[in-house]
């Protein structure tokens, strides 16, 4: 991606953003991308859990503008935690766009910038292909995370991040107690998570970050150990069950881990023609019609 086809934007909170016009999607919600990681990312980690003078080990994948990971680290530092930090990114242009920006400089602390600038050019920024970037990361730190920050681009529009195979491999680096954060509420998503063997809730996320005023969930967290009882998170509804044995909820799969964007859509689709045809998936339409839900906000 060069600098042009990256649009700089002011979500609704001020903060600062960008737009992928290759990708067609922007790097945050529009209504607030500083919100948007405390709500999605720091609050449902919960820091409380450690006590100061602890060290998290963190995987932010899809690093991106680094919002993610600033807002954490200025957490972490509010609690006297440490962060021994690791990013997977394709692209360093938008980090770099994001320091050079005065309004997202001006988001953060004086102290974080200059970490966020170490962490970024530091031999633990993993540049490249996720998906073979992940390989190094299981043979060298398998079931070592506490926290893994999944916030790639939606997966209609970068399915290759959201395999049941590549979730699958986040899922192996998890500790016991791990957890895994994603914005994302998609059944596929969902259902693949429970297919590495983790269990799911839903983000409890202020209505303010919701798309609709009916949509049901901030995101969805993921743990190797039961999430029951965890602040900031719930169990999946009756609703968001139901809507894991729809259509929708058939996975992106990429066995060899190189299938591009088309072929990873295309064998889907396929995938969910069969499901339909053998009778044993519900139709989404059907889901969202019983849960009075539109087709813009099935999530």
């Amino acid at each position: 991606m060069s600098g042009s086809r990256l649009e700089p934007r002011r979500t609704a909170d001020g903060s600062f953003s960008l737009f992928s016009r290759d990708v067609g999607e922007g790097f945050h919600s529009g209504l607030g991308a500083l919100s948007e990681a405390r709500a999605k990312f720091v609050v449902p980690a919960q820091l409380e859990r450690w006590s100061p003078g602890g060290t998290l080990q963190v995987l932010d994948v899809c690093v991106g503008t680094a919002c993610n990971t600033a807002a954490l680290l200025e957490a972490c530092n509010a609690r006297g935690l440490e962060l021994n930090w690791w990013g997977l990114e394709l692209d360093p242009e938008p980090i770099a766009l994001a320091l050079a920006d005065p309004g997202f400089c001006s988001q953060w602390e004086p102290e974080t910038l200059p970490q966020l600038a170490e962490m970024s050019s530091g031999p633990q920024m993993l540049w490249g292909d996720a998906r073979s970037q992940l390989h190094q990361l299981m043979n060298s730190q398998r079931g070592r995370f506490d926290l893994i920050l999944m916030d790639a681009f939606s997966p209609s529009r970068c399915p290759q991040l959201w395999t049941v195979e590549f979730l699958s491999g986040l899922a192996a680096l998890l500790l016991p107690s791990g957890r895994l954060l994603t914005y994302c509420s998609a059944a596929a998503i969902r259902r693949s998570l429970r297919l590495a063997g983790l269990e799911i809730a839903s983000i409890c996320a202020p209505s303010g970050l919701l798309k609709q005023a009916n949509d049901w969930s901030g995101g969805t967290a993921a743990s190797p150990s039961s999430l029951e009882g965890a602040t900031q998170l719930r169990p999946l509804s009756p609703m968001e069950e139901e809507h894991l044995v729809t259509n929708a909820a058939e996975p992106y799969r990429d066995p060899s881990g190189s299938s591009d964007r088309a072929m990873i859509l295309r064998e889907r689709q396929k995938a969910q023609a069969a499901a339909m045809a053998a009778g044993g998936v519900e139709a989404t339409g059907a889901w969202r019609r019983r849960w009075g839900l539109s087709s813009s906000n099935h999530q």
